[in-house]
């Protein structure tokens, strides 16, 4: 595991919120989208956040996905591409903000440890149109993905407790796993790269939600 290249950076917030009736572009949905920042320390199982909740299960959660993280640098970058609209914790809906953490630099399977807990990266989020929605961005989904700034799922190795103002640091990488921006482009755009496919498969803490479509792309290409 090649640590030689720190990589760390501050838990600006935790943002929690629990599946609610919305009105989104018109339409009437059940969502947990709409994350408030804690006010204090929280606790994290293999489920998530105390406090925190998904409308549907079947897109969201559960152990792959018990943790969304994004960073506060993308938030800047969409301020300066959307002025209009209001970007700041936890807007994009996710229940960590760190200061900074590019999608270029952290690898499916790295480890982080945050307060007394210890976190694994499992795959890039995939934007739903309720994102669109809530922004009242038509489009907006799509440009989120193209632009690669997608943030990371996590799961938890280790419970425990975490606060706003701890350091959010990589005690474990794999050089030879693929990065969540890389993954993201195979995964959406690149689909005739192989070598990221196989090196992302090689990676025990890859979710099964990405892991069978790359299994079911490369037999078929096969």
């Amino acid at each position: 595991m090649d640590l030689e290249n720190p990589l760390t950076t501050r838990l600006l917030s935790i943002n929690v919120g629990l599946p609610q009736q919305l009105e989104l572009g018109g339409r009437r949905v059940e969502s947990s989208i709409l994350k408030t920042p804690a006010s204090g320390p929280r606790n994290v199982g293999p489920q998530g956040l105390d406090g925190d909740g998904q409308a549907d299960l079947s897109a969201h959660g559960g152990i792959h996905k018990a943790v969304y993280a994004y960073s506060f640098a993308n938030l800047l970058h969409w301020r300066e591409e959307y002025p209009e609209v209001t970007f700041d914790l936890a807007t994009l809906g996710e229940n960590l903000s760190l200061e900074d953490m590019s999608e270029e630099r952290v690898r499916i399977g790295d480890r982080f440890r945050v307060g007394e807990a210890l976190l694994e990266v499992t795959q890039p989020r995939e934007p739903c149109q309720k994102l669109s929605l809530k922004l009242g961005l038509p489009g907006f989904a799509k440009r989120f993905l193209a632009s690669g700034r997608v943030g990371f799922y996590l799961s938890v190795l280790e419970p425990g407790s975490l606060s706003p103002g701890d350091t959010f640091s990589r005690v474990a990488t794999d050089p030879g796993a693929p990065t969540v921006d890389q993954l993201n482009r195979c995964f959406h755009f690149e689909r005739d790269d192989r070598e990221t496919a196989e090196r992302a498969l090689a990676c025990a803490a890859l979710s099964p939600a990405w892991r069978e479509p790359l299994e079911k792309r490369l037999e078929s290409s096969a």
